[in-house]
């Protein structure tokens, strides 16, 4: 089960994204750690069916962040 914050809504871990490899399996990878880290083991594997379904490199870059907080 995801943690949730105030509003019920699934918690965004933070993620460090800015200044690593932006290779699209690279920031795959980084957002699933910080998803793992958090305790979002159910949320890290939407993430990839989701990511991994995407049609484009930007779909993932758009997606991350119903995930993550960028940092």
């Amino acid at each position: 089960m995801a943690k949730e914050n105030t509003l019920g809504l699934p918690r965004l871990p933070p993620c460090k994204l800015i200044g690593e490899d932006g290779n699209v399996f690279a920031i795959i990878g980084r957002v699933r750690s910080a998803l793992r880290k958090d305790g979002q083991a159910d949320r890290m594997d939407e993430f990839t069916r989701r990511a991994t379904a995407a049609t484009s490199y930007d779909g993932v870059l758009v997606l991350l962040h119903e995930y993550v907080k960028v940092k």
